[in-house]
């Protein structure tokens, strides 16, 4: 099997199937799609039994903790990961990611371009400031990853994956930067961990200005 797809969802009942979706569209058809449903509270594994090859309900509250478990049962060659409200935008995807691992054969890590809701293109590489620490804009060989897992902070827990697998990397040959956009990046959805912490750390910031 070529790729193992991995999306961590919780409570997403609403809006995960566009991310399953975009994933059964592809002309590519040698995968496999794991959903993990954690600590969910509605109908998102009943929306993810329509959609995925093996859908795994936990109870981590952990979307790092929630990535280990599809990691460990993953078969393919190649690891894709998705957060349950992003998408993929194209129903090639997987077919050029195919493309792209038999032209640069001896890479373990595919870098690639992305879709970033209100600030549009995000190259695989910051000006300046290396790469994006996210898991999801990257194609990971999964014997490169071996045992390596994600650890059991609440949020950003990308940040520190990806920090020991590019730790790992001993030839710059392993990293493929590639410049095409595949993902769509839906940043700060209405109701999204990232937008509900954005919040939570305004409130704590205007507080600590109030107490001076």
């Amino acid at each position: 099997m070529k790729f193992s797809i991995i999306i961590p969802a919780h409570n997403s009942a609403a809006f995960i199937e566009k991310a399953l979706k975009s994933v059964r569209e592809q002309s590519f058809t040698d995968y496999e799609l794991i959903v993990v449903c954690d600590a969910c509270e509605d109908l998102t594994e009943y929306v993810a039994r329509n959609y995925a090859d093996t859908v795994v309900v936990t109870d981590f509250g952990r979307d790092g903790l929630a990535r280990n478990a599809g990691l460990d049962l993953a078969r393919g060659e190649w690891v894709l990961f998705m957060d349950d409200d992003d998408w993929w935008l194209h129903d090639c995807v997987l077919d050029m990611l195919a493309n792209r691992i038999d032209e640069t054969s001896w890479s373990d890590i595919i870098v690639f371009g992305f879709i970033w809701r209100g600030r549009g293109y995000a190259a695989p590489r910051r000006a300046g400031d290396g790469i994006w620490p996210n898991v999801w804009s990257k194609c990971w060989r999964r014997s490169f990853i071996g045992d390596t897992r994600f650890t059991d902070v609440k949020m950003e827990s990308d940040l520190y994956f990806t920090r020991e697998m590019f730790a790992k990397v001993t030839d710059n040959e392993q990293i493929d930067m590639w410049w095409q956009p595949l993902y769509y990046y839906n940043w700060m959805r209405p109701g999204s961990q990232t937008e509900l912490k954005a919040r939570e750390d305004f409130h704590a910031k205007a507080c600590q200005n109030a107490d001076r």
